[in-house]
């Protein structure tokens, strides 16, 4: 029965995300809305419900380990396994408002929960304030691609050759349905897959917060998995891209301070291995999508293959510490002390080399 309900999962999140893809799309095209900033909004926030849920969830169960590791692992899992195999199926355009406006927006938040976490706890007003954060930051977007709906139109047609006004999805209400059956789809599906992970999570003996990290996190995720590399697939990298970096500014303010607000004054404890270890890489990887995306405004196939291969990294190194294997400090050592510093310089030099005419 695990089996099956993770296989049905599956099907149910490739499905989701064709019908999400497909009425959020036409949706941009016909409210003039930038199919960037519907990536942002409603695909980002759509696909992070799983993550809501789960988060909310484990807070009502009292497992705040599973809620605040679902959004961390989830936020790196996002930028290095997602971006990662787009980038792989397609080199992925990236619109230069991300390069401005939303990369930052993204690493801002990603600060803003390091800092909020520093006293080791996240209480209701650090809840209320990424609440308001998000419903500022929503509302921004929108007015923004309301003042730019011709020159979003312009855009939407030459880089996504969209179709003729017209055929059976043209109506708004379709739309609508396309983008609700999409979201239940991969809300269900994701359920499905988490619940059959967890299961077998549990019954190999590992942790809460491992399970948070990386299982919890990775299957949160497959809707933006789904959604990501469908639109990579269509030709929609707006969204690809958009649907990731949205999803992570959601899943800091929505996710986190929604849980926060469930909470209540108890607050939710932030373990220590997160604030040493995997907030901090939280915020690299926040960080290292600043130059990926300048470096000819793209992301292209290697740097792809190299966000893919971190995130092993990152999950073996989860691994060999939560059974404090003996390979632990020489596998730290020649992460920290070879392929980070090398991967460093060669995005600088790449950087460098760009040239003046690709400046963003």
């Amino acid at each position: 029965m695990t089996l099956l309900m993770f296989i049905a999962g599956l099907v149910a999140l490739i499905a989701g995300a064709e019908f999400l893809v497909r009425g959020a799309s036409k949706l941009a095209l016909s409210f003039g809305i930038s199919p960037l900033v519907v990536g942002l909004t409603i695909v980002a926030f759509g696909t992070s419900a799983p993550e809501v849920a789960v988060s909310v969830g484990a807070v009502m169960d009292g497992r705040t380990d599973i809620a605040l590791g679902n959004v961390v692992g989830s936020n790196i899992f996002n930028v290095l396994f997602i971006l990662g195999v787009a980038a792989l199926i397609t080199p992925l355009v990236v619109h230069i408002q991300l390069i401005r406006q939303e990369g930052p927006i993204m690493l801002g938040a990603s600060l803003l929960l390091l800092l909020l976490s520093l006293d080791g706890r996240l209480g209701l007003v650090d809840g209320l304030m990424l609440v308001a954060l998000l419903v500022v930051y929503t509302v921004f977007l929108v007015v923004q691609s309301r003042r730019e709906t011709k020159a979003a139109q312009e855009e939407y047609a030459a880089e996504f050759k969209a179709a003729p006004v017209g055929g059976w999805d043209a109506s708004l209400p379709v739309q609508l349905l396309l983008i609700a059956i999409g979201l239940g789809l991969l809300v269900a599906g994701s359920g499905w897959l988490v619940d059959a992970a967890v299961i077998f999570a549990k019954s190999m003996g590992v942790s809460d917060l491992v399970i948070g990290l990386t299982i919890v996190a990775a299957g949160t995720s497959m809707p933006e998995v789904a959604t990501s590399v469908m639109a990579a697939i269509k030709g929609e990298r707006d969204i690809a891209v958009g649907n990731v970096v949205g999803s992570n500014t959601f899943n800091i303010l929505g996710c986190l301070g929604l849980s926060g607000l469930v909470a209540g004054s108890a607050g939710l404890a932030v373990p220590a291995s997160v604030l040493n270890f995997d907030i901090w890489v939280m915020l690299a990887v926040a960080l290292a999508c600043l130059p990926v995306f300048l470096t000819g405004r793209e992301i292209a196939r290697w740097e792809g293959a190299v966000f893919l291969a971190y995130y092993a990294a990152y999950v073996a190194y989860l691994i060999l510490a939560a059974q404090q294997h003996d390979a632990l400090g020489a596998y730290s050592s020649v992460m920290m002390g070879f392929v980070i510093p090398l991967t460093v310089i060669t995005l600088v030099v790449v950087l460098l080399r760009r040239p003046p005419a690709e400046a963003a």
